[in-house]
């Protein structure tokens, strides 16, 4: 949690051969420089390895940020013949043409995403700010992680991290809705990622992420169960964190808001605009089963708090239910068989994500922590029901059936993009020399950036001898 977006990448174009400007003939030169520069940043955070992904996201941020302002003027000047107001004259030599990696099209495993040629700086600008989108999204992650290792943070610093979060998710989501009004502008075919059922399911996914995580920074028993699994926690003789009432039933509908954001984004990524990444598909779908069953789970918190114990294990068991878990057993104090020793190797591989910052972890949308929280209040309120309580556990179908309705919490803003200021507008009029180049990029283009770049060892050849290419598969 978050979903682990990953970057696309794009191919080297020179805007020089596709338009010109009579007004201001070094604006295309310039644009074509700032797109250079994105490329590159774009390439290299691909190849980079993924605990070093993170820290690279601010590079790939100010690129996007540079060449932003470029590709918006040209599409106003395009559209209006104006950038602001300043009157700009744009004239196409031919039609734009770029290409962009997919990256939410289901391929063949081991295989990369298609890169087809898209036409039109609508088609490119919209994939500009996904990246951006993109961009929020991953930085959101790196925020979030740390609340879930298990060095538990300071409180000062766990609501820091979740305010970032939660104002990088926000972002994504206006960003998301500003690209559905590019395509009203330009009625053309788009590809999969930005057409505007994708682009509504992401903006809605967001804001379900931006409403889930309000509860986490006063969710003290996910705190609890991090730090009960922490084997150098020394506080392990603390009783359990209680909620109170108003707090359990408002975070309770938080979470019922987030799951109908999710369902609405499960609706819209329905099959019938094309292949989609089955993975994106599964984390909505455990989005909006995980943001019910925490939901559930702060309605047993505030049934316990008033005496209702009964009613609170059944709210737990309909939690479970919801994440598609089975009941525990009678005894389920201790894991036995093999489900127990699966379900402990789960628990210890996702911990393992965690630690090391593998791009794929909380691919579950936070289903198998919040397992975990109702495992371990599951255990307690039942021994403390057998032995104090004694009270009937009436069935969780009714409850889960009678939840209240959900509770929006944000307000997104919409997106304010950045545009080129009047003094570089100036400096655009000057006259370019015919003899300068705009840069384009130091990254090779090529189609697949997975090929390595080392050259081949042929076998059998002699020491020091290689082939450089792609002839590695060259055999005897």
């Amino acid at each position: 949690m978050p979903y682990p977006f990953a970057l696309p990448t794009t191919s080297s174009t020179s805007l020089e051969a596709f338009i010109s400007s009579p007004s201001h003939p070094a604006l295309p030169l310039s644009a074509t420089t700032q797109r250079s520069i994105l490329r590159d940043a774009l390439k290299k955070h691909k190849r980079l390895p993924p605990t070093q992904q993170a820290a690279h996201l601010g590079v790939v941020q100010d690129a996007i940020t540079g060449y932003l302002p470029y590709a918006l003027g040209i599409a106003s000047a395009v559209s209006s013949g104006r950038i602001g107001e300043e009157p700009v004259t744009i004239s196409s030599t031919k039609q734009l043409q770029t290409e962009w990696r997919l990256t939410l099209s289901a391929t063949l495993p081991g295989r990369e995403p298609p890169r087809p040629p898209l036409a039109g700086i609508y088609n490119d600008l919209a994939f500009v700010l996904q990246t951006l989108a993109y961009t929020r999204v991953q930085q959101a992650r790196s925020q979030l992680q740390i609340l879930y290792s298990s060095n538990i943070p300071s409180p000062d610093r766990r609501t820091a991290a979740i305010g970032s979060a939660m104002k990088y998710l926000l972002e994504a989501n206006s960003i998301h809705n500003y690209i559905l009004n590019l395509h009203t502008q330009d009625p053309a075919s788009a590809p999969l990622d930005t057409v505007n059922s994708t682009q509504v399911a992401l903006a809605a996914l967001a804001l379900a992420e931006a409403t889930l995580i309000t509860v986490l920074k006063d969710d003290p028993y996910t705190t609890a169960v991090i730090q009960a699994r922490n084997k150098d926690d020394k506080e392990w003789m603390i009783s359990a964190p209680s909620i109170p009432k108003v707090r359990a039933h408002l975070f309770a509908r938080l979470g019922l808001c987030a799951s109908d954001h999710a369902q609405r984004a499960a609706a819209s990524l329905a099959p019938g605009i094309g292949v989609l990444d089955s993975s994106l598909l599964n984390y909505v779908d455990d989005l909006r089963r995980t943001a019910r069953a925490k939901a559930a789970r702060f309605l047993a918190c505030d049934a316990e708090a008033t005496g209702k114990t009964g009613e609170a294990i059944a709210y737990l068991r309909g939690a479970r239910r919801e994440l598609g878990l089975a009941p525990l057993e009678q005894d389920a104090s201790k894991r036995k068989g093999w489900k127990g020793i699966k379900q402990t190797f789960a628990e210890k591989r996702e911990d393992r994500k965690v630690e090391k910052g593998s791009d794929d972890w909380g691919l579950d949308a936070g289903k198998l922590e919040e397992a975990r929280v109702l495992e371990w209040l599951e255990i307690k309120w039942v021994k403390l029901n057998d032995t104090i309580n004694t009270q009937l556990i009436p069935p969780s179908e009714p409850l889960m059936a009678a939840m209240p309705s959900g509770r929006e919490y944000h307000t997104p803003k919409p997106f304010s993009p950045p545009s080129l200021d009047a003094s570089l507008l100036a400096r655009l009029r000057t006259p370019i020399d015919h003899n300068q180049n705009a840069f384009i990029g130091d990254e090779e283009d090529s189609g697949d950036e997975a090929v390595s770049r080392e050259p081949a060892v042929v076998p059998g050849a002699f020491p020091g001898a290689a082939v450089a290419g792609n002839s590695a598969n060259a055999y005897y």
